[in-house]
């Protein structure tokens, strides 16, 4: 399953939880969430921006997206957590990704093909834009807006 496929599944997963009334966002919830949106955003903003960029730097970006989502799972507990946890661990191929020429301490890591950066900024994308629904109006919108 590639990243974005997984990250769509756990909003989806996430956003049933919140219908049903089994998780109830509190405004802990909501101000984490915001601040982990808003760095999201900063990181992997638009698609052409990024397609802009090289590989090293797309690569840097969606590590620190992965580290924006480790930092914020830091500080809260409970279906947040859970969340911010299942996103990070959906994100975790990255930390297998290299750009630059193998030598014989590559450790195990591989070039991706440009086709899953782009899945993955579009992953990161997507839970910007869950995190940032939930900040504003305590729901997620299924699906994405053009």
């Amino acid at each position: 399953m590639d990243i974005r496929r997984a990250v769509e599944e756990l909003v989806e997963e996430a956003e049933q939880q919140i219908h049903d009334y089994m998780w109830v966002l509190t405004p802990a919830d909501r101000t984490v969430a915001a601040k982990a949106a808003a760095s999201l955003h900063a990181i992997v903003d638009t698609a052409h921006s990024q397609q802009t960029l090289s590989e090293v730097v797309r690569l840097e970006h969606l590590r620190e997206a992965l580290a924006v989502l480790a930092i914020a799972l830091a500080h809260v507990h409970g279906r947040l957590a859970w969340f911010l946890g299942a996103a990070a661990t959906a994100l975790t191929p990255v930390l297998q990704w290299r750009t630059l020429p193998a030598d014989h301490l590559a450790l195990g890591a591989a070039p991706p093909p440009l086709q899953q950066y782009t899945q993955a900024e579009d992953a990161v994308r997507r839970l910007h834009d869950t995190l940032a629904s939930i900040a504003t109006t305590g729901h997620i919108r299924l699906g994405r807006e053009a």
